[in-house]
């Protein structure tokens, strides 16, 4: 529905009809964009007397920011479909099967197309509200790194698919004691060598990296996540059984993210808390937040562990999917970096092992499912799977809000939270069809 003619040379939307994601509650107001930002409509009609020269319907949905995957280690060709299913693990809540058909990306694969696999998951993330992404390597030798780190470049989302912010280099310097689904034989720890000649021994480059997991106990660890830092890397603590003050130390110079809490370290304990002892620690530098990855399946986390970390520190909450490449394929093998793993019901084990090898849920999945296991309002559940990622990873200045002057990604949602539509700077980039409407989710 065209109006007056803004005064401005770029066009402006205006989405009416929807309830907004704004300073931690749900707006009844309206979303205006211009040239990919969201535009203070104050600004536009009294500095420059200005109107919408197109108008968006929302229908009433729930406007939030595009949500920020930053552990996802591939992707599918086609969307997972949710049934209810029951068990002492998942406490009786919805949770991911796959369906027949489709084929996976494993980014820790070695090929000369890791990009086209990158660019094919970037596209289907749209379908689940995902605007932004990390693709993620697991534990893997060194020429594997040498040859897909080039290949996954940092660049903007759009049409093609969700933006990539930075790889996740989940290991290899983890504890073999807590390796989960990494394989041991190529795990490495810290040499006196110094800590920048590890990381490149290792990785050959830190370009496009965004989050490096590591063991705080490793000996040498605190050297890497000062060099780390100083590179602009957010450093993850994870795969560990470091106890409560190593987990703190490394806090203290430079940590400032706990991969997929519970699991892949110690389990709590009331005298030594280890690392979920972060999320009420009185050692965390002023100022500063420690951030925490769930992952909100069904499989990983009991519901009960799930209210416990949101109610310890809500404001620290991440929701990650630590999806794989079997994500969406029918039941057998598939590949997890250098090692199988076997897809049974809605889990995904390695081969062999009733060891947990990421998930296969999607991000939208998880957020239904953590608002329901937890009981928390939407508003904070559509906020750790955008605001608290982007504050994670010190981008919140542009993305993971719908403040003015941030990037025009959002995603609208029905009263459900199932995804209607993907907008990224200010452009639809996906939309659930008629059909998909009346699937069952």
């Amino acid at each position: 529905m065209p109006s007056n003619k803004s005064v401005s040379e770029a066009p402006i939307t205006q989405m009416l009809n929807c309830r907004i994601l704004r300073d931690h509650r749900l707006q009844r107001e309206d979303l205006w964009v211009r040239e990919g930002k969201i535009l203070d409509p104050e600004k536009l009609f009294f500095d420059e007397q200005g109107y919408a020269d197109e108008q968006v319907d929302c229908g009433g949905a729930v406007v939030a920011p595009g949500f920020i995957d930053v552990q996802i280690n591939g992707g599918v060709r086609r969307p997972a479909v949710f049934r209810c299913w029951r068990s002492r693990a998942s406490d009786g809540v919805c949770a991911p099967l796959p369906p027949a058909g489709g084929y996976g990306v494993d980014f820790s694969q070695p090929s000369d197309r890791v990009g086209d696999g990158v660019s094919l998951v970037a596209r289907k993330l749209l379908e689940h509200g995902v605007t932004s992404f990390c693709p993620t390597l697991v534990t893997s030798p060194a020429h594997v790194y040498r040859k897909v780190l080039p290949q996954i470049k940092v660049q903007d989302g759009g049409p093609h698919g969700a933006g990539v912010l930075g790889v996740h280099l989940e290991g290899p310097f983890i504890s073999a004691k807590k390796k989960g689904a990494h394989p041991e034989r190529f795990l490495r720890t810290f040499s006196g060598a110094g800590a920048a000649a590890d990381l490149m021994d290792a990785y050959g480059a830190l370009d496009n990296v965004a989050v490096v997991t590591l063991a705080p106990e490793l000996e040498g660890s605190r050297s890497a996540v000062g060099e780390l830092r100083r590179r602009g890397v957010t450093v993850s603590l994870g795969h560990s059984v470091a106890n409560l003050a190593q987990a703190e130390e490394a806090v203290c110079h430079g940590a400032s993210f706990i991969t997929h809490l519970f699991n892949a370290m110690l389990p709590f304990h009331h005298r030594d808390p280890g690392i979920v002892g972060l999320l009420t620690s009185e050692r965390i530098p002023p100022g500063e937040t420690v951030f925490y990855g769930m992952i909100a399946d069904g499989i990983h986390t009991n519901p009960a562990a799930l209210r416990i970390a949101h109610r310890a520190h809500p404001a620290g909450l991440v929701l990650v999917t630590d999806a794989i490449a079997a994500m969406g394929l029918p039941p057998g093998r598939h590949t997890l970096g250098q090692q199988d793993v076997e897809i049974c019901g809605p889990h995904a084990y390695l081969a062999g092992t009733q060891t947990l090898s990421g998930s296969i849920a999607a991000m939208d999945a998880c957020v239904r499912h953590f608002k329901r296991a937890t009981g928390c309002s939407v508003e904070e559940a559509l906020e750790a799977a955008s605001l608290h990622p982007a504050q994670l990873l010190a981008i919140s200045e542009r993305k993971g809000t719908l403040d003015f002057g941030t990037h025009a990604d959002f995603v609208l949602l029905d009263d459900e939270l199932n995804v209607k539509a993907t907008f990224i700077s200010g452009r639809e980039v996906w939309t659930k069809t008629a059909e998909e409407q009346q699937k069952p989710t």
